[in-house]
């Protein structure tokens, strides 16, 4: 067996392999942020291909916080039953079902990237609030039409030609932390057996993080403390009413890249991102999946092969992972907390290379699993590794192409 096919052991939830696919927006909803036959398309066939865990994209939690009308959603209950016959048939293939919560703050409203990736002005039904009915979501933005956004501060946004933005008051904290609980219990009864807080790549909880973007004066702004109080907030809400037995992820960007910036020389950084994993473990978050960037257009992170590597690699070394009981356990904090590896990850002896050497826990493959849907068996033909039978781990539907 080799590292990336060994089994990954969390709270109670046992992910078969090392390997899971990253969430990758697909833009492919009508304007009601249902899943269609797209999403269980291209998610079951990554789980048909042997990844261990597969991640929807950013779905989410009230439809002003879609990026485009065309988002994923799970704002109301009709969502949770459109998304179970995707979990149900990712689990029959043996992979682990995971949903990532998202709220897109200040850059949401936006056309789909292929058609400019364009603010969207407010008008019509808009993105509208959620009032908890099955109702929720119909008709609404049904002529892709814009809303206005929500932002930690009025002035923030740094890309221009953004739609309307309001600064969120406490009401608009407390509305977002809420949508975030009701979208975990919802997540939950759709099937998912992971759940991920979306807090990268500059959206809402991002927004919050980084002195970039938050230039309040209130609890939630200015200090370190203050700065990461609505992610504490959040995440706390998700755990009450997540299984104490299954596991909750975070997303962060590690950095915003932005240290050579004088104008902004006070941004977030590795560092910021070390003591922030060490209180969400404490929180009882079990794995922090490392990205970077997407925050402010001039940004200036490395490419290539691991490129983000190092950060996750930093964070497990640098961060303590708490038991459940409260306490530290001398083992555990030897090794860290565990975390998730991205950027540049495509050749199964180099995602094997990053678990064999405990540089991360888990890799997290997004383009690779766009060109190809079955990098998990393919991993798993060049590293020679075999099922229990000792057979290929192909399903035996397609064991004819590969004997």
């Amino acid at each position: 067996m080799t590292d990336l096919f060994s089994p990954l052991s969390i709270r109670d939830t046992e992910v078969p392999n090392r390997i899971a696919v990253s969430p990758m927006c697909q833009y492919s909803c009508a304007t009601d942020g249902l899943p269609t036959e797209w999403h269980r398309v291209h998610l079951g066939s990554r789980a048909v291909g042997g990844a261990g865990i597969v991640l929807t994209e950013a779905t989410a939690v009230e439809p002003r916080g879609r990026i485009t009308p065309h988002d994923l959603g799970i704002w109301s209950d009709e969502h949770a039953r459109a998304l179970e016959p995707i979990t149900e048939f990712v689990r029959e293939q043996g992979s682990v079902p995971g949903i990532q919560l998202a709220h897109a703050g200040h850059k949401a409203s936006k056309s789909r990237p292929w058609e400019g990736n364009e603010p969207l002005v407010p008008g019509g039904s808009g993105g509208g609030d959620d009032d908890g009915d099955d109702s929720a979501h119909e008709d609404q933005n049904e002529d892709a039409n814009g809303w206005e956004v929500l932002s930690p501060s009025p002035d923030a946004y740094p890309f221009g030609g953004e739609p309307s933005i309001r600064k969120m008051d406490h009401e608009d904290v407390e509305t977002v932390i809420e949508a975030i609980r009701a979208a975990a219990r919802r997540s939950l009864e759709a099937g998912f057996e992971i759940v991920e807080i979306h807090a990268a790549h500059g959206y809402l909880l991002h927004e919050f993080l980084s002195p970039v973007t938050n230039r309040r004066d209130d609890e939630y702004g200015g200090s370190f403390e203050n700065r990461t109080r609505l992610l504490r907030e959040v995440t706390r809400a998700v755990r009450e009413v997540w299984p104490d037995e299954q596991p909750v992820f975070v997303r962060i960007s590690g950095t915003d890249w932005l240290e050579s910036l004088e104008s902004v020389a006070d941004s977030w950084t590795l560092d910021s991102s070390v003591r922030l994993a060490n209180q969400l473990s404490e929180l009882g978050v079990d794995l922090i999946d490392v990205s970077s960037g997407g925050l402010h257009p001039e940004q200036d992170p490395p490419t290539g092969p691991n490129s983000q590597v190092p950060l996750a690699e930093t964070i497990r070394a640098e961060s303590a992972c708490v038991s459940e009981s409260g306490s530290e356990n001398e083992s555990e904090f030897e090794k860290g907390l565990a975390v998730g590896a991205v950027g540049g990850i495509t050749e199964p002896e180099q995602a094997d290379a990053l678990i064999r050497n405990e540089r991360a826990d888990l890799v997290l493959v997004g383009r690779e699993f766009l060109r190809d849907p079955y990098f998990g068996l393919r991993a798993a033909d060049e590293l020679e590794v075999e099922g229990e039978s000792g057979e290929t781990k192909w399903p035996i539907q397609y064991r004819r192409a590969v004997r």
